[in-house]
């Protein structure tokens, strides 16, 4: 089901959803102990902060980076992830942004809690989705197109790409249909530079968000288990 009290954006939804442990809690606000003296501390407050720590620690005009509006809108949606208690994985966001062209590196592996970016490489979108530039996106089985919004990250397996990692789409319509769609991370040798060169843009897969080979291994292993994956479109259709 869609989450109530999601932004609307350019046409597109975004989730509800999300809440830290104690743990991770320590982890990224260190200066917060909690005493028997110390009332409860209020978890929006905990999120705002957290958005608020991210986004003035990693601003500026950085090409690793999304642009910051891309990122506000990931790290909002990611907030609410973690209210539902949805994820086993909160120290690490990974972000896709296809309003971007597929020439470039549109793809980033965030780790929340040192402020610094994992990995930001080349990523492919569904062959129906468009050319060079994803357009048209789907939640209908063989559209062979792309599903923005939020995903969280399930379990890895072997299979005709080699390690897959499996993607729960938690947006109603949107993207909800990814296990029944088979929609996974996977390796792909059209996800390269080499493939750029030689036909002018980058391969398409079926729907899938496939990566570089080289990469595939270090950024499935560094968000499988539950983590947060944002796929941006400036529109749903």
């Amino acid at each position: 089901m869609i989450i109530p009290g999601i932004a609307s954006k350019n046409n597109y939804f975004y989730p509800k959803m999300l809440k830290k442990s104690v743990f991770v809690l320590a982890l990224l606000f260190p200066c917060f102990v909690i005493s028997p003296r110390a009332g409860a501390i209020d978890p929006g407050t905990i999120h705002h902060r957290l958005s608020e720590r991210v986004m003035v620690s990693m601003a500026g005009e950085r090409s690793d980076l999304p642009a910051g509006e891309i990122m506000q809108t990931a790290l909002s949606g990611y907030e609410k992830v973690v209210e539902g208690r949805k994820l086993n994985r909160p120290e690490v966001i990974t972000i896709i942004d296809f309003s971007l062209p597929s020439d470039r590196e549109r793809l980033w592996v965030i780790d929340l809690i040192h402020q610094k970016v994992l990995f930001n490489c080349l990523v492919a979108h569904g062959r129906n989705s468009g050319g060079t530039v994803a357009e048209h996106f789907s939640n209908s089985p063989g559209s062979y197109a792309s599903s923005p919004g939020f995903y969280i990250t399930g379990e890895t397996y072997t299979g005709k790409n080699g390690l897959s990692l499996t993607l729960d789409g938690i947006e109603k319509g949107i993207n909800d249909k990814a296990r029944e769609r088979a929609i996974v991370m996977h390796g792909a040798d059209y996800v390269s530079s080499d493939f750029i060169r030689k036909n002018g843009r980058l391969g398409r897969s079926l729907g899938c968000p496939a990566v570089p080979e080289e990469f595939k291994e270090g950024i499935i292993n560094a968000i499988k288990g539950g983590s947060c994956l944002f796929i941006y479109a400036p529109k749903a259709g």
